[in-house]
């Protein structure tokens, strides 16, 4: 009897390895799996502003890298005396405008950079709602907690959606040739619109993104969504909240990303990694006895040796 729904994804037609450069974008959901390859020293860029979940924040996000947009000061927005961007998260504000905009621009100038030269782009959409600032039209990517009077709540149309990325994804084709793009849903659930709305929500992304990659080239889907809705299928998969996927499914659907788009070498390399960051974790009883320090000795060869390998993973920080 089978407790699982089977589900085999198809091969890619091109690897992601250690001498990939992989921008994430998106959803909390990006940040999960964009931070367990950062911890396999893969080189990642993360959410170069923040946490976004809609994908016209995410189109109009890397349309600026793709400009190297430079922020001014009179595109922040102050709320009790914290200074915004309503494009970025809120890790980027502050109490000094100058310093808030520095943070933006070394961010922007960064991504430009490391976007032109990446190979793949991970694009995970969150949610098709978005809020729109009703005194100027513009859809933003954080609220910061203004008055919800200033602003519409509104449902993407899947239309607009698809406009906007096929013309995204004609610019990123220019800017870098070899870039891969993939996109994925988001399988945290968005019940704060409601659980029927959360469903149309994520119902118009799927319709959206299928669209999308049928009209254009260096474009794929990796399923996060239906790995855990459709294949876990179990609130013992999500965290207390019964809202994001736990540490389980987000593992599981990592394991399956790897599956899909890890050569051979690749998986070797990732185990040695994950070796030492083990050793790296490690904490011992008693660090001055002779154990330790043969264990330390051991594992500062084991280090070297992979460095010496590969010179581009780094466990400066961690040694």
């Amino acid at each position: 009897m089978d407790f699982l729904l089977p589900f085999t994804i198809s091969k890619f037609p091109f690897n992601i390895s250690y001498n990939s450069k992989i921008l994430l974008i998106g959803s909390c959901f990006s940040r999960e799996i964009g931070d367990r390859m950062a911890s396999l020293k893969f080189n990642v860029l993360q959410n170069p502003n923040g946490i976004l979940y809609n994908p016209l924040s995410i189109e109009k996000s890397i349309n600026s890298y793709i400009q190297n947009h430079v922020y001014t000061e009179d595109e922040l927005v102050s709320v009790d005396g914290v200074y915004h961007s309503l494009q970025h998260h809120s890790s980027f504000s502050g109490i000094e405008k100058v310093s808030v905009v520095e943070k933006i621009n070394r961010s922007q100038n960064n991504a430009h950079h490391f976007l032109k030269q990446a190979d793949e782009l991970i694009i995970t959409f969150g949610t098709a709602f978005s809020y729109q600032i009703k005194s100027s039209g513009e859809i933003v990517a954080n609220c910061h907690k203004i008055p919800p009077e200033n602003f519409e709540k509104r449902l993407l149309e899947i239309s607009e959606i698809e406009n906007e990325f096929l013309d995204l994804v004609e610019k990123l084709n220019i800017f870098n040739p070899r870039l891969k793009i993939i996109f994925t849903i988001s399988p945290v659930k968005h019940v704060r619109d409601g659980v029927v709305e959360n469903m149309q929500s994520k119902a118009r992304l799927i319709e959206a993104v299928h669209y999308i990659i049928s009209k254009t080239h260096n474009t794929y889907y990796f399923p996060s969504y239906e790995l855990v809705t459709e294949v876990l299928r179990d609130y013992r998969f999500y965290k207390e909240d019964l809202v994001h996927p736990n540490n389980s499914a987000t593992e599981f659907v990592f394991e399956k990303f790897c599956d899909s788009f890890f050569d051979n070498e690749t998986m070797t390399l990732k185990k040695e990694v994950e070796s030492i960051n083990r050793m790296i974790n490690h904490r011992p009883l008693f660090e001055e006895s002779e154990s330790h320090k043969a264990f330390k000795l051991g594992l500062s060869q084991k280090i070297e040796e992979l460095k010496n390998s590969f010179p581009g993973i780094d466990f400066l920080k961690e040694n």
